[in-house]
């Protein structure tokens, strides 16, 4: 493994890019140390012709466990919010900063715990995420999140400060237009989940008006 601050994931991309072959070649990343204990590689999935690309931190533990992105239960709850703001789920592209599970588990049988990933960890992954966006070229980013947030725009982002808005901004390489909102799972673990559940479907909204 190379040393952390030469982490990145660019030797591994594919020269052919396809959704097929990006995600045949991310299975076999190594770089950074978070493969060492996931399940598998969870690339993005969904329409790759999509005017919306929803961006989240990482895979949790089922998405692990299955090999895709936003299967366990804050993706359900994304779905039904997409519907709720009047976008399609599949006529979206999902995916997240970092295409590993990173996590902490007291003993093996233990339910593992979700940690959220490093600056370098985000950065090193950023390849994947430029290819995808290259690929997809997206009328609109969706941004599920700080995580996310941090990896696209830098350490700087602050949700809170921005949910809900129409953002304007250079993103590897391509200007993009962005509306960042809170992830999914926040909305999980709410002690007033149908607050945060209606101001997660406010700020989609706010992605459905953009797209015209």
């Amino acid at each position: 493994m190379a040393p952390e601050d030469d982490y990145t994931a660019e030797p591994f991309l594919p020269e052919k890019v396809t959704l097929t072959t990006l995600r045949r070649a991310a299975a076999e990343c190594r770089g950074c140390p978070l493969h060492e204990n996931a399940t598998q590689t969870v690339f993005g999935a969904g329409n790759t012709d999509a005017h919306v690309m929803l961006v989240g931190e990482q895979p949790g533990d089922q998405e692990d466990r299955q090999g895709k992105p936003f299967v366990g239960p804050a993706g359900k709850l994304l779905d039904c919010a997409l519907a709720e703001a009047g976008i399609d789920p599949d006529d979206t592209y999902v995916t997240n900063a970092v295409k590993h599970f990173k996590f902490t588990q007291a003993e093996p049988k233990k339910r593992r715990i979700h940690k959220a990933p490093s600056l370098r960890e985000m950065t090193a992954c950023g390849p994947w995420l430029a290819a995808e966006l290259a690929l997809v070229e997206p009328e609109l980013i969706v941004v599920l999140g700080a995580t996310a947030g941090k990896a696209l725009l830098g350490s700087s982002f602050r949700v809170t400060q921005v949910r809900g808005t129409v953002l304007e901004e250079e993103i590897h390489g391509r200007a993009e237009r962005l509306v960042p909102t809170v992830h999914p799972s926040s909305v999980l673990r709410s002690d007033d989940r149908e607050a945060a559940y209606r101001g997660l479907v406010g700020d989609l909204e706010v992605a459905a008006r953009a797209l015209g």
